[in-house]
């Protein structure tokens, strides 16, 4: 006599259910655990960062500062010098991760990342623009970190345009792009004046130190107005990576769709451009890792984000920790990411 095997008769995914049913949306249980579970890296990495540096913490006097209690040193220590660090990288590192997995989507290639097709590059040349240029405060360099980023995507979208826009074609034009505002970049740092040339290598860098309250609470609306529509697009994206035709016959208006895609996906790396400088390899790596974590079929942008703002924290808490003097968290995340961008091509390679 031979048994069956035993199965798991629950089921894999949740519809969660809207406004008396009108709004649904179906997820895997376990992207909730994993996402679950990267909420709680999260918090604990956000807190050793809050409570350590030149001035440590305990856990009592840590909750008393949060609390709005305790010692007027700490309180000041927490809420005004630590807490907005910690906050922009989550908001921040959230944002790249999520942009990584638009690209990443519409490209249907791990390498489709804005670091890697130029966007975050053309972010980063209309940022050097206003500071080089025009002495732009940090809202006229927010917008030219915008302005920047979206004439490049514009430009690349234009040029890989052929019938229609194909994943590769688009990363090999943004790759052209990009390696040539790189060149740009560098011409006008050597051609500015040494204080003001000085001042643009080190935002150049990619770093949260000197960040506050005065950016957070710009990122945090910006975030506010771009990150619901890049969700309600979420299903619109996944029906896009079976092809255009696929798309077009569920009623997707694929270029459209597209386009609005790139709109918002732009808008992320140019808020965070704009913030703290050009921080790579987040964008790149946060999806890949999310997408291996929930095993699911392609990038999601939730699990995207929240790989991305944990990736983030750790840079920037080892950045301040791990060294005699504090680096900038763009160095570190150029280092790490490095090694990962190499195994990826070796393994596309293999492919």
């Amino acid at each position: 006599m031979t048994r069956r095997p035993q199965t798991d008769s629950r089921p894999q995914h949740l519809v969660v259910r809207f406004s008396n049913g009108r709004l649904s949306c179906r997820v895997s249980r376990r992207t909730l655990a994993v996402g679950f579970a990267l909420l709680i890296l999260c918090i604990a990495i956000g807190a050793a960062s809050l409570a350590t540096g030149s001035y440590p913490l305990s856990v009592a006097d840590l909750v008393g500062a949060l609390l709005g209690h305790g010692e007027a040193m700490a309180l000041m220590i927490v809420t005004e010098w630590r807490l907005p660090r910690v906050a922009l990288a989550l908001l921040l590192g959230g944002a790249l991760g999520m942009s990584g997995a638009i690209f990443q989507s519409l490209t249907r290639n791990p390498l489709g990342s804005p670091d890697i097709i130029g966007f975050t590059a053309g972010s980063h040349s209309g940022a050097l623009v206003v500071i080089l240029v025009f002495s732009g405060g940090y809202y006229e360099t927010a917008a030219g970190a915008l302005a920047g980023g979206i004439l490049t995507a514009f430009t690349v979208y234009l040029l890989a345009w052929r019938r229609g826009v194909q994943g590769f074609r688009l990363i090999i034009v943004g790759i052209g792009i990009s390696a040539m505002l790189g060149a740009f970049n560098a011409w006008m740092i050597r051609k500015a004046d040494l204080q003001v040339a000085m001042s643009a290598v080190t935002w150049s860098a990619g770093s949260l130190n000197g960040l506050g309250t005065e950016q957070l609470l710009p990122v945090a609306v910006l975030l506010c107005l771009i990150v619901p529509p890049a969700l309600l697009l979420s299903r619109p994206m996944r029906q896009l990576e079976m092809g255009d035709d696929v798309a077009r016959a569920s009623g997707v208006p694929a270029n459209r769709v597209r386009l609005c895609l790139m709109a918002l996906g732009v808008a992320l790396t140019a808020t965070t451009t704009a913030s703290a400088g050009p921080i790579t390899f987040i964008a790149l790596a946060a999806p890949q890792i999310a997408r291996r974590l929930t095993r699911s079929a392609g990038v999601a942008l939730m699990p995207a984000a929240l790989t991305g703002s944990l990736l983030l924290l750790c840079a920037d808490w080892a950045a301040q920790h791990a060294f005699a003097t504090q680096l900038p968290v763009g160095i570190m995340t150029v280092s790490i990411g490095g090694l990962y961008f190499l195994w990826l091509i070796v393994r596309e390679g293999r492919r």
